[in-house]
């Protein structure tokens, strides 16, 4: 499987993925610190990975995602952006709405 494929089914198997220096509770960077904090706030379970610890993926993910730039969330397969459009998501109340609607459509049905 080539480096591609592996982001490819990483994205398509995480509901919520975000693409981060460092991980959620040890963020590398400002910006991975502040999204992570946001996706946090919104109260959904997500994934990460971390790109200083996967040279491989941070090499390649921007050619897969059409996004030059970390962090970078993923929620249902699509790029949902970086920080500064996750900050206007999440001041809008987007961004919980987007994730909750995400996780609601793999709660079991009662």
């Amino acid at each position: 499987m080539s480096i591609e494929d592996t982001i490819r089914d990483q994205i398509k198997s995480n509901p919520i993925l975000i693409y981060m220096k460092g991980n959620p509770n040890q963020p590398q960077c400002g910006f991975s610190a502040r999204a992570s904090q946001m996706l946090m706030a919104c109260g959904q379970k997500f994934a990460y990975v971390d790109i200083l610890g996967n040279p491989e993926i941070r090499a390649n993910l921007p050619r897969v995602s059409d996004w030059p730039t970390f962090p970078q969330l993923f929620v249902d397969g699509e790029l949902v952006g970086g920080c500064d459009i996750m900050t206007e998501m999440f001041e809008a109340g987007e961004l919980k709405k987007l994730v909750d609607d995400s996780a609601a459509k793999r709660a079991p049905q009662a």
